[in-house]
């Protein structure tokens, strides 16, 4: 089975979730500092979990003639940069509904903690990929 990690990357925190078959479980999250350190910290996660595949949420937006607005243009700049520190393959999902789902399912838990938010829309992304 491949072992998957996937990216909500959020102007604060980076939720992560981790899969090795047919279901995604939150990870961690990191609290973002300097790019440098984020990226490091992300080559650490991929290690420890021996990843096969980085997923990374893509935040387009809803007009369909402009589906990559200033938010996805940040995403696919980290993309790349991470390309250059990792070397397993890197995939973009479209994530426009990940931190509502996640919020949704945590208010339903009765839980209402940020950082579990970004894990949780993190496992929502991947599960996305997961499926199609």
């Amino acid at each position: 089975m491949t072992r998957i990690l996937a990216l909500d990357w959020g102007e604060k925190r980076i939720g992560i979730a981790y899969s090795e078959g047919i279901i995604a479980s939150p990870y961690t999250v990191i609290t973002r500092t300097r790019k440098k350190d984020d990226y490091a910290k992300i080559a650490k996660f991929v290690g420890q979990t021996e990843a096969e595949l980085l997923i990374i949420g893509l935040p387009c937006t809803f007009d369909s003639d402009h589906p990559i607005g200033h938010q996805a243009k940040r995403i696919l700049k980290h993309k790349r940069a991470l390309e250059h520190v990792l070397s397993i393959p890197i995939k973009l999902v479209d994530e426009r509904f990940s931190t509502i789902d996640a919020k949704i399912l945590l208010r339903h838990k009765g839980k209402k903690r940020k950082p579990a938010i970004d894990a949780i829309a993190a496992v929502v992304i991947l599960q996305s990929f997961l499926h199609n």
